[in-house]
């Protein structure tokens, strides 16, 4: 039996503004960020990236892990993740919200 991964993790007081603003300025990493949003509880990693390569989106989602966005929880052969709103929206009041809803995927098409 293979040991568990073990994924690192700021703590809370140590997320940073620049490097959560960073990882919200790549248009893929916001989509995954949104459809966490979406999910409110943790959503298997390969959702959030199903037509990509693993390399790129395990690049990604440890940047989103790393910048402190994101919590990351191994589980057999799935990488569980999920948003970590509260230490967010305790460390920037608002800032979560201002950026997921000033970034909202365009539903109707102009005519």
């Amino acid at each position: 039996m293979s040991p568990a991964r073990h994924h690192e993790h700021p703590d809370a007081a140590d997320i940073a503004m620049p490097r959560v603003l960073f990882a919200l300025s790549d248009p893929l990493r916001l989509g995954m960020v949104h459809h966490l949003a979406d999910a409110e509880g943790e959503v298997d990693s390969r959702e959030l990236g199903p037509d990509l390569p693993k390399s790129t989106l395990t690049h990604h989602t440890k940047l989103l892990r790393e910048s402190g966005l994101t919590w990351t929880r191994g589980e057999g052969r799935q990488c569980l993740i999920r948003l970590r709103r509260d230490d967010l929206d305790a460390r920037f009041p608002g800032l979560l919200d201002a950026v997921l809803e000033g970034s909202e995927p365009e539903s109707d098409t102009e005519e």
